[in-house]
This record gives C-alpha cells, structure tokens and sequence, in this order.
C-alpha cells in the first residue's frame, strides 16, 4: 500500500523467544515490546521453549551456541532447562501493564511433545497459554537423540530430512495439543555446505504428505522467517487444503523481531492467504 508504514498491516509475530527460554541469552521481553510497538506491529506472542529432550551434542561445532555450554554434561549431554512458568507469566503481565497498546499474548513452543506427551499437557493445563506451537528439534541416534549438525556429520543429508519429515507425521498424529506447526523447514538451517543446494521438489512427496496430514488435523502452519521459506511448500500446503498460516521471526533477540515479514506476507497474500480481522488471527485462506 502506497504511502502506508508496511509494519502496520502486517500480522502478528507469533513465534518470539525471551530471556525465559533457555537458548535466549540475549532475550528481553520488555525490550522485544519497546521495538514491537516502535515498529508499527499491534501483537506479539512470546512462545517460549519447553523442551524435555536430553540429546548428545558432538563435534567443536556444537549445535549448542558458546552461551550454552555450560549446560553440556561431561558425557557430552544437554538437558534444557525446565521453564519458569510462574516468573515467565508474571513478566507477561507486567509488560501487558506496561504496553497496554501491545496485544501480547501467553505461548509455549513444544518440542517433540509426542514423546514427553505427559509433561507438556500438564504445562499447556497449568499455563492455559494463547497460542501452542508443535516443533521437531531432534531425531533418534542409535540410543540417544541428536540435533541436525551431529546427524548431518552422521548421515547422508537427504537421509536427515526424509527422517524429520517422518518423524514430524508424528508429531502430528501423536500429539494433539499443540495448533500451529513450527519452521517444518528446520533442518535447513543447517543444511550442509557439501551438499548439493536444497531442491524442496526432491522431498516433494514426503512434504505434501506432512502438509496434507496438518491440514486434515484442522491445525496452521508456521511462515517461519528465520530464513527465507521455499515458497513451493507454502503452495503446497495451499494446494493440501492447508486453511490457515501464522508468521513467526522465532526471534531470540529483541532485533530480530518480525525479521523479513514484509516479505513473507506478500507471498503469502500472492499464494491465496489473507489477513485476518484483528492484527493477532492467523492468516486465512481465500474461498
């Protein structure tokens, strides 16, 4: 829109990260809002990380950033720490006191819930949180669970992510209590340098099975902007019945907030997604 600040009409960022994350050394949640509302944006969800996952971190590359390090046990293990539910919602508050013009809403990014099913529905009842996203951040190796650098040092690449790809089907079969899918495209964030360059149409059959499967589930899916989203996978999930999408910076710094969204929602708008009536909604398909 011509003459219009583009930050004003764009969605909500519902995949933000804060110092109550464990990964999120650099987090401020009031300092994300400050730059939320000097940005035009009118929601924010603060989706902070409950993982119950203990996996192994290999090599000098760790997956693990220099800030976690400590959390690494001689054996060569890390164990995310658990979240602080009660001091991570009275922050909310105070900072919903503080930006009264700033919709901000409760969140919890969930990884691999189907295998701690137990603990993260008794998070999401004692939290009763706005928004739940699902997510895969690990894959079995052998006896123990890696990341996605320690299994590409491992395993053939397109053998990681047909496996992520399986495992992610279920996620979404095994676990219900999560809405929105996150960054399905995670394992390329550290796609290796060796490999040939990621062709989404390669793993095209594994993809459309995932997306038609969440889109039966009447569940959304996440325009993770991290890095740039093959726009083939948002047309896919559009061609599968997909009926909504979220936008997620998965920010873990307050500068990185809504990163590249001016982007992600002209594709969205071009592939038949349209915004909602309030700031916060998910994005709608047309017809």
């Amino acid at each position: 829109m011509q003459g219009t600040d583009p930050f004003a009409v764009l969605p909500a960022d519902g995949h933000v990260h804060s110092e109550w994350s464990w990964d999120a050394a650099e987090g401020s949640m009031e300092q994300t809002c400050v730059r939320a509302v000097a940005m035009g944006l009118h929601a924010v969800a603060f989706t902070e990380h409950a993982d119950y996952t203990t996996w192994t971190v290999l090599g000098s590359g760790s997956e693990a950033d220099a800030n976690l390090t400590a959390l690494v046990t001689p054996e060569g293990t890390l164990t995310p720490p658990e979240l602080d539910l009660d001091g991570y919602l009275e922050c909310l508050q105070r900072c919903r006191d503080k930006f009264p013009d700033l919709r901000i809403l409760s969140g919890v990014e969930l990884g691999e819930p189907h295998w701690h099913s137990a603990a993260a529905a008794a998070l999401i009842s004692e939290g009763q949180f706005d928004r739940v996203l699902g997510s895969l951040h690990c894959l079995p190796l052998g006896q123990q669970f890696a990341e996605m650098p320690a299994l590409y040092q491992q395993r053939p690449a397109a053998d990681v992510v047909r496996a992520y790809f399986a495992e992610i089907l279920r996620i979404i079969e095994g676990f219900d209590g999560f809405s929105v899918l996150a960054h399905l495209d995670y394992p390329l964030r550290y796609w290796p340098a060796e490999a040939d360059p990621f062709d989404p149409h390669a793993f095209q059959e594994e993809l459309r099975d995932v997306l038609r499967v969440l889109a039966r589930s009447g569940r959304v899916l996440e325009i993770n902007t991290s890095r740039a989203l093959n726009p083939e996978i948002i047309r896919w999930w559009h061609e599968e019945g997909g009926a909504a999408v979220s936008f997620g910076s998965d920010a873990h710094d307050p500068t990185r907030i809504a990163y590249r969204f001016t982007e992600a929602a002209a594709m969205a708008e071009a592939i038949g997604f349209q915004r909602g009536r309030h700031a916060s909604d998910y994005w709608k398909r047309l017809g």
